[in-house]
């Protein structure tokens, strides 16, 4: 598993859609339903913000709250380019997935850092997609990626509550629709 490689897909899948976004869609609502457009740019661009400094081995309490609040500013396509295009870099470099990071719920291995990141980055590409009416298909590759590591993690996830129940879906269901479900998304 190349998990980098995986991630910059991810990335460019939420890029593609963030690229589309209207000037009058970034308070459209999105299926996060406490989230706006710009609240889930802002989310994942947040994340990316986090990543090149915790992939060096910060600890939460060395970062801070540098990244509290509203990150995109006046040019939120710009903001989202640069953070992501860091934390694609960061997750490139020699040694990011064997070294460790501190995230608020534990020590984790740079690579399941980075896979949790991936996940983010392509379920809400998705939200973003349905948000602003784009095509919502994403890569059938990293979807199979994504459900291979989800098989894993997903029942930490949702007793945590980092994702909503699963809804039912249709026998015949494709791969994209069930691994949405399993993030709590009716496709």
């Amino acid at each position: 598993m190349d998990i980098p490689a995986m991630f910059r897909g991810a990335v460019a899948e939420f890029d593609a859609r963030v690229r589309q976004i209207g000037e009058h869609q970034w308070q459209a609502a999105t299926p996060d339903v406490d989230w706006n457009v710009r609240d889930l740019v802002n989310h994942v661009a947040g994340e990316d913000l986090w990543a090149p400094p915790l992939l060096a081995g910060s600890t939460i309490a060395e970062v801070g709250d540098r990244f509290d609040g509203d990150v995109l500013g006046a040019e939120p396509t710009a903001a989202w380019t640069a953070a992501s295009a860091a934390a694609v870099r960061a997750a490139g470099k020699d040694g990011a997935m064997d070294r460790i990071v501190h995230l608020s719920f534990g020590d984790f291995a740079g690579r399941e850092y980075v896979l949790q990141l991936f996940a983010d980055h392509l379920i809400h590409a998705w939200d973003l997609a349905r948000a602003i009416g784009a095509d919502d298909c994403l890569d059938a590759g990293l979807v199979a990626s994504c459900a291979s590591w989800f098989d894993a993690v997903e029942d930490a996830y949702r007793s945590a509550g980092a994702i909503a129940a699963r809804p039912p879906v249709p026998g015949d269901a494709g791969a994209q629709t069930v691994l949405l479900a399993r993030f709590g998304r009716r496709a």
